[in-house]
């Protein structure tokens, strides 16, 4: 993936985030599983997350997204989650008092996702040191 930019940086922030309804509930078939999929791409917009890839399963769903490095990971799954609950309970009343106004389970897993691992970034930072030390040389 290309890096994306804002007004002063350069970035490449992906993760995988995966979360679950309230008691690993069986609750998106069909119609409300589109639905929270709309949901989730609607917030996503509002919150400034680019969605790569999006699967909502019949009891969880796999995010796969860009999220600027402004944003704290955290509270971008927090306000996906509960924006999300308060939209389905508008659209489907029903679920409000079937699951006690609780959609979403209190936690989340959440991993980078890059192609860059730590021996990578360490020989680059040894070759930056080498170049600048050469660099930093008078000449003869």
């Amino acid at each position: 993936m290309d890096t994306q930019s804002l007004s002063h940086s350069r970035y490449n922030c992906t993760y995988h985030i995966v979360f679950i309804p309230k008691y690993r509930r069986k609750v998106m078939f069909g119609d409300l599983r589109k639905e929270v999929g709309e949901v989730i791409s609607k917030i996503c917009k509002m919150e400034e997350v680019k969605i790569i890839k999006v699967a909502t399963l019949p009891d969880h769903v796999h995010m796969y997204v860009s999220i600027p490095p402004k944003a704290s990971v955290a509270k971008v799954v927090g306000r996906i989650k509960g924006k999300s609950s308060l939209m389905l309970f508008d659209r489907h009343p029903e679920y409000r008092d079937r699951y006690n106004r609780h959609f979403w389970a209190r936690g989340y897993y959440c991993e980078t996702v890059g192609n860059v691992n730590e021996e990578t970034i360490t020989k680059y930072i040894k070759e930056q040191y080498e170049r600048d030390r050469l660099e930093g040389e008078p000449s003869k």
